[in-house]
C-alpha cells in the first residue's frame, strides 16, 4: 500500500517536463479565478440588491458559453489570427478575462463606464459572461494545445499516447494547485480588502497576464494529426444558429420594450421563460448533433451510448439549495471572511489528494457503480447542513464551525470524483472518424445539465422563498431576512437528487450492459 501510493505521488513529478510548464501555466491560471471568490461573495451579499432569483437566473446564464464549445473547437481547428491558430486565442480569452474583472471593479466603484449599462442585474451578468466566454475560449485552445505540446519525432506510438495521458494529468493538478493556492490566499485577501473590496481585482488580473505568459513561451507540434477534427458544416452552422439565438435571448427585453401589437403581447407572456427557452433549444440542437455524428454507429451502439450519456445527464441535472445557505451560515453563525476562507483550502486541499492518489482507482469501476455511489453518498454529506439548520449540532455539544469544517472535508471531492465518470465515458465511445467534434458536442450536451439543474434551483427557490436582508443607500431595510423554508428547501434538494439519479440509473443503465469506464 505504501509502495502503491509513493508511486502515485511520485509518477507525476518524474513526467514533469520543462517543455510543458508554459501550457500548465494557462491551466494554473483558470484554477486561480476561485482567489476573488470570499471577496465577491461579501460584496455581493452586502452591496448588491438583486433577489435570490435573479442570482440563481445569473448562475443559469453563465453556464451557457460552455455548450458553444463546438463552436470555439471549430475556430480553433480552422481559422488562423494574425496566423495563430492557438496563442492568438489565448490572447483573447485573456481580453475578455481582463474586460470582465474590469466591468467588476466599475460596479464597485459605481464608475460611469459601467453604470450607463443600466440595473445591477444587467451590468453583473454582463461582467460575468464576458468572464465565462474568456475561460471558455481558454479552456478550448488549452485541451487543444494538450495534444501537441508533446515531442513526437523518434518515438513509438505508445510513448506519444503515454505522454499524452500525462499531459492530460498535469494539467489537472496544476489547476487544482492553484485551486489550492487561490484558497489559501481567498480569505486572508477578502480581510485585507474589507473596506476596498475593488481591490481583489488587481488580484485577480494577474489570470489573464499568466496566460498571455504561457501562450508566449509554449512550443507547439501542430500538425495534422488524428486528434484535429476536419472542418464541419454541419457542427459550426449549427453552432453559429444557436449562438444567434443566444444572442436573440440575451436582447430578449429589449425587443419587447420596442414591440407592440400581437406580436409584442407574444414577446410580453414569453418574457419570464427565456431561459427555459434557450435550455429547450440548446438540448434540441445538441441531441440532433450527437445524432449526426453518430450517424454510422449501428442502431445498438448508438442505444447504448445514449442511454448511458442520459443516465450521467441526469444524475449532473439535479438541483442545488442555492446562495441561500451561505447567506444563512454568515447572518446566523457569523462566519467571518477568514473562516469562509478556510472552508475554501479544505475544499480545494482534499479533491487534489483524493485525486492525486484514487483517480485511476475510481475510473476503472463501471459507470453505474460509480453514479450509484455518487448519488448515496452526495445524499448523506448533505445531511451536516440540514443539521445545522435544525439545531442537531447544539444536541451533540458540537460547534457550529467544526460541522462545517467536516462538512466541507466530506463533500468537496464529490464534484470532481463526478467529472471522471463523464470525461471517461465521452473518451470510450468517441467515434474513430470524428472524435474531435464527438468530444466538444458530448461535452456541451454534459455542460447543458449544469444550466438545467440551474432552472431547478430556480424553480425550488420560488417554492421555497429565501431572503437575505437587503438595505438601501440610507440604510432602510427594503428585503427583510427570511430563513424559515430553508430547512424544506434542504430536505426537497436531498430527496430529488436522490431519487432522480437512481431512477435514471435504473431506466438506463441496466445491469450487466457494458458501462465500464475501461477494459
Amino acid at each position: 500500500m505504501i509502495q502503491t501510493i509513493s508511486s502515485a505521488i511520485l509518477t507525476p513529478i518524474r513526467a514533469l517536463k520543462a517543455r510543458y510548464i508554459p501550457l500548465l501555466l494557462i491551466y494554473f491560471a483558470y484554477g486561480f479565478q476561485t482567489v476573488t471568490s470570499v471577496t465577491l461573495t461579501f460584496w455581493e451579499k452586502e452591496n448588491l440588491s438583486l433577489s435570490t432569483e435573479e442570482f440563481i437566473m445569473i448562475s443559469a446564464w453563465v453556464t451557457m458559453p460552455w455548450t458553444l464549445k463546438m463552436i470555439f473547437g471549430q475556430l480553433v481547428d480552422n481559422f488562423k489570427i494574425f496566423g495563430s491558430k492557438r496563442k492568438a486565442y489565448i490572447v483573447i480569452g485573456s481580453i475578455l478575462l481582463s474586460l470582465g474583472y474590469l466591468m467588476l471593479m466599475g460596479m464597485m466603484v459605481q464608475h460611469p463606464a459601467v453604470t450607463w449599462m443600466g440595473n445591477q442585474f444587467t451590468m453583473y451578468l454582463a461582467a460575468n459572461l464576458l468572464l465565462m466566454f474568456g475561460f471558455v475560449v481558454q479552456d478550448v485552445t488549452a485541451d487543444t494545445m494538450t495534444t501537441e505540446v508533446v515531442e513526437r519525432e523518434g518515438k513509438s506510438d505508445d510513448q506519444i499516447r503515454a505522454e499524452l495521458t500525462m499531459v492530460q494529468i498535469l494539467g489537472r493538478l496544476s489547476l487544482m494547485i492553484s485551486g489550492v493556492v487561490a484558497a489559501f490566499m481567498t480569505g486572508w485577501l477578502a480581510t485585507i480588502f474589507e473596506s476596498n473590496p475593488q481591490n481583489i481585482i488587481w488580484i485577480a488580473l494577474l489570470i489573464p497576464l499568466i496566460s498571455i505568459l504561457g501562450a508566449l513561451f509554449v512550443r507547439l507540434e501542430i500538425t495534422d494529426h488524428p486528434e484535429h477534427g476536419k472542418f464541419n458544416k454541419t457542427v459550426m452552422t449549427g453552432g453559429l444558429l444557436y449562438a444567434a439565438f443566444m444572442l436573440l435571448m440575451a436582447f430578449w427585453s429589449k425587443m419587447v420594450g420596442s414591440a407592440s401589437g400581437v406580436i409584442g403581447t407574444i414577446l410580453q407572456s414569453l418574457s419570464p421563460y427565456t431561459q427555459e427557452l434557450t435550455f429547450i433549444v440548446s438540448a434540441i440542437l445538441l441531441v440532433y448533433l450527437l445524432f449526426w455524428i453518430l450517424k454510422d454507429e449501428t442502431k445498438q451502439r448508438k442505444k447504448t451510448i445514449f442511454l448511458v450519456l442520459l443516465a450521467i445527464f441526469i444524475f449532473r441535472a439535479t438541483p442545488s439549495v442555492g446562495p441561500g445557505t451561505t447567506w444563512w451560515l454568515i447572518d446566523t453563525f457569523n462566519f467571518d471572511r477568514e473562516f469562509i476562507g478556510m472552508l475554501q483550502i479544505i475544499s480545494a486541499i482534499v479533491p487534489l489528494v483524493i485525486l492525486w492518489v484514487f483517480a485511476n482507482f475510481i475510473a476503472s469501476k463501471p459507470v453505474r457503480s460509480v453514479l450509484i455511489f455518487l448519488t448515496i453518498i452526495t445524499a448523506i454529506l448533505s445531511l451536516p447542513e440540514l443539521g445545522l439548520f435544525y439545531g442537531f449540532h447544539e444536541m451533540l455539544g458540537l460547534s457550529p464551525r467544526l460541522v462545517a469544517i467536516v462538512d466541507q472535508a466530506w463533500d468537496s471531492p464529490i464534484l470532481h470524483i463526478s467529472m471522471i465518470p463523464m470525461l471517461a465515458i465521452i473518451a470510450y465511445y468517441a467515434p474513430s472518424h470524428s472524435r474531435a467534434t464527438w468530444f466538444a458536442v458530448a461535452a456541451s450536451f454534459m455542460n447543458l445539465a449544469t444550466t438545467a439543474g440551474s432552472l431547478g434551483t430556480k424553480y425550488l427557490n420560488k417554492i421555497f422563498i429565501i431572503s437575505r436582508e437587503v438595505k438601501d443607500a440610507s440604510g432602510a431595510v427594503i428585503t427583510p431576512m427570511d430563513y424559515s423554508e430553508l430547512g424544506l428547501l434542504m430536505i426537497t434538494v436531498i430527496g430529488v437528487s436522490l431519487i432522480l439519479p437512481l431512477l435514471g440509473i435504473w431506466l438506463f443503465l441496466k445491469k450487466g450492459r457494458r458501462d465500464r469506464l475501461s477494459d
